[in-house]
């Protein structure tokens, strides 16, 4: 904004009109932002109607990389997984006499255990705050109230963020794989007790990892070192890495969880084998694109009216 005038004024003149003038553009802004919160409510509407429940759901395929250990598929419907059928050929878990893989599927009975997407649920979560917010801001507070407003732009600008890293799958939003076990019970027959199946959202994709566990023998040191592994697994590498290792080369470590330890139903473990696959869902996809564009306006609109409101420094 100009504050050269011609004829010069005096100085306490100036200053009455350039109160004046940043009162108007603050009021022509307060007044457009209403447009703008009307079009984020449309983007965000859009963006829970991509997470919302639907009869057919999300049917994704699940195939590990360059091998057979892992193939299958789950539906998602919303936040829940109702269906899926896993087939796994791993040397830690045998297959049932006759079959030629382990099958792990999802119950479809009346009374079994719920499995939930717990990061598409925060997500959900995030996404009605954000429209509370935007009714809120618009028909309940004072649309003429610049603090007011730049208060709401904050708020709408943290929970916008939140979900977009809930679908990211930043570290924070997700809960350790050790640490809340699916219930066993979630599948028919049920999940045996050595195995581990973990979901999870990572980049907008549904991320399986399947881990066999055994209990620690003898580990009394409290550190992080297990005792050596016998009975090597090349499960979900290529014939390159097994032929190097045939003929005396260094062998690849069986996953990156060899050496560690964790806590898992009340007794310590360790991983003996590990296959993480995932497979791409268009509608989070969609979600999250919706969302990096919608932070990006509610950002511009924050910087827009700190700067008409002086407030150029603040976070």
């Amino acid at each position: 904004m100009s504050t050269v005038v011609w004829p010069p004024i005096p100085a306490d003149q100036l200053l009455k009109e350039q109160e004046s003038c940043q009162q108007r553009e603050l009021e022509w802004l307060l007044s457009a932002l209403q447009e703008t919160l009307q079009s984020l409510k449309a983007g965000l509407e859009e963006c829970a109607d991509l997470l919302a429940p639907r009869d057919v759901g999300s049917t994704l395929v699940l195939s590990s990389l360059r091998s057979e250990c892992l193939k299958g598929f789950v539906t998602r419907v919303g936040t829940r997984v109702v269906k899926g059928d896993i087939h796994l050929r791993l040397p830690s878990l045998p297959p049932p006499r006759g079959q030629n893989s382990y099958r792990l599927s999802i119950s479809t009975a009346p009374t079994a255990p719920t499995l939930l997407l717990e990061q598409l649920t925060s997500v959900r979560t995030l996404i009605n705050s954000c429209l509370d917010v935007v009714d809120a801001t618009r028909w309940t507070g004072d649309a003429n109230n610049a603090n007011f407003i730049s208060g709401q732009l904050r708020l709408l600008h943290d929970n916008i963020q939140e979900a977009k890293a809930a679908l990211k799958g930043d570290p924070e939003t997700q809960t350790p794989w050790n640490e809340d076990p699916v219930d066993d019970k979630v599948f028919d027959p049920p999940l045996p007790a050595n195995v581990s199946f973990h979901l999870s959202i990572h980049e907008a994709a549904l991320v399986l990892s399947v881990r066999t566990v055994e209990a620690v023998q003898g580990h009394s040191t409290g550190t992080s070192t297990p005792n050596s592994f016998t009975g090597p697994s090349y499960s979900g590498f290529s014939i390159r890495d097994r032929l190097a290792a045939a003929l005396g080369g260094n062998r690849p470590p069986p996953h990156d969880e060899v050496n560690e330890i964790f806590s898992f139903k009340g007794s310590e473990v360790r991983v003996k084998e590990k296959v993480r696959v995932e497979s791409q869902d268009p509608s989070l996809m969609a979600a999250m694109a919706k969302l990096g564009a919608l932070e990006h306006s509610v950002a511009l609109s924050r910087r827009a009216l700190d700067v008409v409101m002086d407030k150029e420094d603040d976070a």
